[in-house]
């Protein structure tokens, strides 16, 4: 299937589309940060692309490429606020999540319940994942991981990023679908050696 939805988050955003990726703090990575290829997901997990995406590549992509060392996944929190209204607090219980070595669940479980993402079943999640529902609440409220959603949203922007998923591969934009994704992952792990001179 190919993912080929672009929904524009702001009008500014679209008019500008480097393909240099803009850097922010990696708080999210699967796989070994001194792999020769290094692909970023801008992703939203209320879009249904993004879900999509999940379900059907990204789990074949970590079992071929990230596990064996070969790709770093990382992932960049791009929430679509004003279409997503759930969006930005999904991704700051991830972030939540991820401060008791558990974002990849927290992942995984949001994306699985697309359809539930209001902020009680997000504590509901957090409490599945033996994380004190007191404290993901009191999280929440504070907005306390919402700086480093913002600071991957900006870094989207700043790149061109317009919608969701959007996709780096070693730092340039990938525009094709998620069907040719992995052969263009297979052709940076063969690529990487040989530019490195290895």
């Amino acid at each position: 299937m190919r993912i080929a939805i672009r929904i524009v988050a702001f009008a500014l955003v679209a008019a500008i589309a480097p393909s240099a990726l803009a850097q922010s703090q990696i708080t999210c990575h699967w796989g070994k940060p001194s792999a020769p290829v290094r692909m970023d997901i801008f992703s939203d997990y209320q879009c249904p692309a993004c879900r999509a995406f999940y379900m059907e590549t990204m789990k074949l992509m970590f079992k071929d490429y990230a596990d064996t060392g070969k790709v770093c996944v990382v992932y960049r929190h791009f929430p679509l606020s004003r279409i997503h209204p759930h969006a930005e607090h999904a991704a700051e219980i991830a972030e939540a999540a991820g401060e008791h070595g558990k974002f990849w669940e927290m992942h995984d479980l949001l994306f699985e319940n697309q359809e539930a993402l209001e902020d009680d079943q997000l504590i509901v999640y957090a409490e599945t994942l033996d994380i004190d529902p007191a404290w993901a609440r009191e999280a929440l409220a504070e907005r306390r991981f919402e700086p480093r959603v913002r600071a991957d949203f900006a870094s989207g922007v700043r790149s061109g990023v317009n919608g969701t998923p959007t996709f780096f591969i070693n730092g340039v934009r990938y525009d094709g679908g998620a069907d040719t994704l992995l052969d263009a992952l297979m052709e940076a792990t063969i690529d990487a050696p040989l530019k490195s001179g290895g």
